[in-house]
C-alpha cells in the first residue's frame, strides 16, 4: 500500500502546527511560574494549602460555613447581615437533618454561629448570646462513691436500698419492703450461683448489709424463686438456641401400581 505525497506534506504540516501550539503554551506556563517566583506577595488559589489556611473552628462544618460566617460578619449593614445570618443558619440545619428532633435545635445552631465567628459577629439572634467564658468553663466533676461494695454480688443498688431502709422507722410497711428486698436477693444469689440457697443465708447477707438495723424473725420465709428460675431459663434456652425437636420425616407413598420400588 503507497501513501501519496500529498498526504504525507498534509500530515507534516498538521505536525508542525501541534509542535507550534505546544511549544506557545509551554513558554507561557514557564512565564506564569517565573512570575509567581519572583512575586512573593500573590497568592494563588491553586497554591494554597489546607495547612497554610486558617483552623475551623467546628470542622462538622466544613470551610465555606466558616467563610460565609466571617462575610456575613463582614456587611456593615445590619439589617442585612441579620437577614444573611438567618439564611446561613438554615443552610447548617440542612447539613445535619439527623439532628433535627434534638430538642434546642436552633438554639444550637445560633450558638454554633458565635462560636464559629470566635464571638465577633454582631447580629440580633433570637436566643441569649454566649459568651467565650461560658464554653471555657470545665464541667464540675462527678464524685465517685470511695465505698466499697460489701458483697459483690447484690451490687451496690441493693446495697444503697437496704441503707434507706434502715433509716427509716421499724414498722409493718419496713418490713414488708425488706422482704421484698430479701427476695430480689434471693434470686440475684441464684442468678450467680446455681446451688440451692438457704433462706438463712439471705437474711443474714441483709442483716449485714444493714449493720444490723434490720433484724428477720427466726421463723421467716423467703418466696421459692428457684422454680421461676428454672422454668425461665428453660423458655430462654426454648427460644434462643436451645435444641430444637426434630420433625419427623413422613414417609412418602409409593404409587407404582406393580409394588416395585421405582
Amino acid at each position: 500500500m503507497t501513501i501519496r505525497p500529498t498526504i504525507l506534506v498534509f500530515l507534516n504540516h498538521r505536525i508542525n502546527i501541534w509542535f507550534m501550539f505546544f511549544e506557545e503554551k509551554l513558554l507561557s506556563l514557564h512565564n506564569i511560574l517565573m512570575n509567581m517566583q519572583n512575586d512573593k506577595d500573590i497568592v494563588y488559589p491553586f497554591a494554597e494549602y489546607n495547612t497554610q489556611r486558617k483552623k475551623m473552628v467546628l470542622p462538622e462544618y466544613g470551610r465555606y460555613i466558616q467563610r460565609m460566617i466571617q462575610r456575613v460578619a463582614a456587611i456593615g449593614n445590619r439589617e442585612k447581615r441579620n437577614e444573611q445570618i438567618k439564611a446561613v443558619v438554615n443552610i447548617m440545619g440542612d447539613l445535619n437533618p439527623h439532628l433535627r428532633d434534638v430538642n434546642d435545635f436552633k438554639h444550637k445552631l445560633w450558638d454554633h454561629v458565635h462560636i464559629i465567628s470566635e464571638f465577633s459577629i454582631d447580629i440580633d439572634a433570637p436566643y441569649p448570646i454566649p459568651t467565650r467564658e461560658s464554653f471555657q468553663e470545665r464541667p464540675h466533676p462527678i464524685p465517685y462513691p470511695s465505698m466499697p461494695v460489701k458483697i459483690m454480688h447484690y451490687g451496690r443498688s441493693i446495697q444503697n436500698m437496704i441503707d434507706a431502709l434502715a433509716d427509716r422507722p421499724d414498722n409493718e410497711e419496713r418490713h414488708i419492703v425488706a422482704i421484698m428486698i430479701a427476695n430480689y436477693m434471693k434470686r440475684d444469689y441464684l442468678m450467680w450461683n446455681k446451688d440451692i440457697v438457704t433462706d438463712e443465708i439471705i437474711l443474714r447477707d441483709l442483716t449485714a448489709l444493714s449493720k444490723g438495723r434490720i433484724v428477720f424473725p427466726p421463723d421467716t420465709k423467703l418466696a421459692d424463686v428457684q422454680v421461676a428460675l428454672v422454668q425461665n431459663g428453660n423458655a430462654r434456652m426454648n427460644g434462643f438456641g436451645g435444641k430444637k425437636k426434630k420433625k419427623k420425616k413422613k414417609k412418602k407413598k409409593n404409587n407404582n401400581k406393580g409394588g416395585q420400588p421405582q
